[in-house]
């Protein structure tokens, strides 16, 4: 029998990307972790040359709203196959004039205004703080940017991601307020998985997709369902060509911070970690010195 697949980069994807097509040597893996069940099978193969993972973020039909998404399961099932990359997709609304519905969107810093979220694998047993100051991989989201610049995509690089928690849309008066903050774009999901990504020693980059002008727009309609989906699909069809050129220059050893942003940040002392944190959070501590054998000399 085969062993577990490996994966060098996750793809996560968000409304309206479900699949991804192109992949070869496929293998569909279902998993448990210590945080429960992923949101659905995880989809690995080979794109572009790269071991992928790919990952329905509200499960395949749409299934599970943002509040409700097991963003832990997520990122430590993708980690536990070897990712230390993930390509973020993401559908937002436009918080700026000229991020324009169907436009691509880079976001390098986020504002959390969810209030439901668990965003710590740390909570039995061991306290970590890792540094969020750059919540976004630069050099993976500059990879992202050129490939998004060598597809023909409109791109915007840089800017605030609001995350919201949803699952309603804004009133008029908070996407005002966000506008006056100096936000970009709006979503409901990406704060959690950057946060997680970063405790997991894994870059993280968003892809945001426009589809929207949220509900402040004096001309453009409130953002509606319908509305969303008459834009999604061409949203979905450019960020498929960026995730495989991007795949392409996702070649090179990762020289960013990102694998070592836990080394110092575990505050709890080593010989207060109980077994059982150990064996909760193994994939994430450094292993241990090797028990030196029993036998006489």
């Amino acid at each position: 029998m085969a062993g577990k697949p490996r994966a060098d980069i996750g793809v996560i994807g968000g409304s309206g990307l479900y699949e991804m097509e192109g992949l070869t040597h496929i293998r569909k893996v279902r998993m448990v972790t210590p945080f429960g069940k992923p949101s659905d099978v995880i989809v690995t193969g080979t794109l572009a040359g790269q071991q992928v993972a790919f990952l329905s973020r509200h499960g395949r039909g749409h299934r599970i709203n943002p509040s409700m998404i097991n963003y832990r399961a997520n990122i430590y099932a993708l980690k536990s196959l070897g990712a230390s990359r993930i390509f973020s997709v993401s559908a937002v609304g436009s918080m700026k004039e000229h991020i324009e519905p169907g436009h691509l969107v880079l976001p390098y810093q986020f504002i959390d205004r969810t209030t439901q979220r668990l965003g710590t694998f740390f909570d039995q047993g061991l306290v970590a703080h890792v540094s969020f100051a750059e919540p976004i991989c630069q050099d993976f989201s500059g990879i992202i940017l050129r490939a998004a610049e060598q597809v023909g995509a409109t791109t915007h690089a840089g800017g605030i991601y609001v995350c919201i928690e949803g699952p309603q849309f804004s009133t008029k008066a908070e996407s005002n307020l966000y506008r006056q903050w100096g936000v970009d774009v709006i979503g409901m999901t990406n704060i959690p998985e950057a946060k997680l990504a970063r405790e997991a020693g894994m870059c993280y980059a968003t892809l945001a997709l426009a589809t929207d002008y949220d509900c402040w727009h004096e001309v453009e309609e409130s953002v509606t369902v319908e509305a969303i989906l008459k834009i999604m699909h061409d949203n979905v069809v450019q960020a498929k060509k960026v995730i495989q050129q991007a795949l392409q220059y996702t070649t090179a050893p990762r020289m960013c911070g990102c694998g070592t942003a836990l080394q110092q940040a575990i505050v709890t002392s080593p010989i207060a970690i109980t077994a059982a944190a150990k064996r909760r959070y193994r994939l994430f501590l450094p292993p241990g010195p090797k028990k030196k054998s029993k036998r006489s000399t």
